[in-house]
């Protein structure tokens, strides 16, 4: 197929903090994102909502609890989690363009939205017309897939458009790896 019949692809890679959605973002510049293609190359990142920060910090359920007195983060507690979710964000955007920076013709564009991450991959896959979602999996055992909802596997199952699970490929015993 010559290079002006090719069509642009719309590439959308799930990113957020964990070294396999780097390593999903590194393989698919190594062997999907060409130099000098006219594709592009959108880095979301989907923030949980502030509730489900705030419920992490407390496992009891206390804080969680309204009959709870003080079960609310002071004013100054929750700007603190703003502030460090947002630096956080900040932080795996700037690695992942880091990254990009070398392609010289694909465009590289950042989309950051709030919400369950699964929910909001599937909706703006959608809404940014994706020819391809690329996401990272944590390759948890089946046991642990039993009570943790895998993002990569939902995603699989309601997104329109080909998925692609980059798993890290794990060492094999002897050989020194």
């Amino acid at each position: 197929m010559s290079e002006e019949s090719r069509k642009e692809r719309r590439v959308l890679v799930a990113v957020d903090e964990s070294d396999e959605s780097m390593y999903a973002l590194s393989w698919s510049l190594k062997n999907i994102i060409f130099q000098n293609s006219s594709d592009t190359l959108i880095l979301l990142y989907v923030k949980p909502h502030h509730h489900d920060i705030y419920s992490t910090f407390d496992s009891t359920g206390i804080m969680d609890d309204p009959q709870t007195p003080g079960h609310e983060l002071s004013p100054e507690a929750s700007a603190a989690i703003k502030k460090y979710s947002q630096d956080v964000v900040d932080c795996v955007l700037q690695k992942s363009k880091r990254m990009c920076k070398d392609l010289e013709n694909v465009k590289v564009e950042t989309q950051i939205e709030s919400g369950n991450p699964k929910d909001v991959i599937c909706e703006m896959s959608r809404k940014l017309n994706a020819d391809l979602l690329v996401m990272g999996s944590h390759d948890y055992a089946a046991m642990k897939r039993a009570f943790f909802d895998s993002v990569s596997e939902y995603c699989s199952q309601n997104v329109k458009c080909p998925v692609l699970i980059v798993r890290k490929r794990k060492p094999h015993a002897g050989s020194g790896n």
